[in-house]
């Protein structure tokens, strides 16, 4: 049973009806899979967005006992992009739950790692700090193979962090333009 639905608003306000019809939809995610301890849906109006058709961002985040899962959607209307990244995320759990009833190992999950905003401009076009947001994130010790399917799941296209549990140590996964994965191993010089 989800043990917690939360939902959070940014840059928009949240009614009533918004919030009871994020909440009843995404209480039945529990029936595609039901291990997840926790929903997190985090819907923004987001006014740097290129076209209009983006502006409204949903994104939902599921946690549970060895895995987390995230999809991200933008639409034109906040229950559309939430409807939209709904149907994604049960095609994720669908995905999961193959590759978890397959035998996928000891079960251990990734870190949540939390898609970044697109970075605020001022009225003259400028760039504003370089630094505008600064995220912390629970590390779960996996191994390699474990971390590139963590990065699938979740959808990262560019990189995941994670705790390589073989190495004892910090690690960047990186997908590569030929498709092939590349890893960074940081030492202190």
């Amino acid at each position: 049973m989800t043990n917690k639905i939360e939902v959070q608003a940014r840059n928009m306000r949240l009614t009533d009806n918004t919030r009871e019809y994020v909440e009843k939809r995404a209480a039945k995610l529990e029936r595609y899979l039901q291990e997840i301890d926790e929903v997190r849906v985090e819907l923004s109006h987001v006014k740097t967005a290129r076209s209009a058709s983006d502006r409204q961002v949903a994104q939902i985040t599921l946690r549970g006992k060895g895995f987390i899962l995230r999809t991200e959607e933008r639409a034109d209307d906040v229950r559309a992009a939430f409807d939209t990244a709904l149907d994604k995320m049960q095609r994720q759990i669908e995905r999961y739950k193959g590759k978890h009833y397959r035998g996928r190992g000891d079960g251990r999950s990734a870190a949540e790692v939390v898609e970044e905003e697109e970075w605020p401009v001022d009225e003259t076009g400028e760039l504003l700090p370089l630094i505008a947001k600064r995220k912390k994130f629970v590390l779960v010790p996996m191994t390699e193979e474990e971390a590139v399917e963590q990065m699938r799941l979740l959808g990262h296209d560019n990189f995941f962090v994670f705790f390589n549990a073989e190495q004892n140590s910090i690690q960047v996964l990186y997908k590569r333009r030929n498709g092939t994965y590349g890893l960074i191993e940081p030492v202190i010089g």
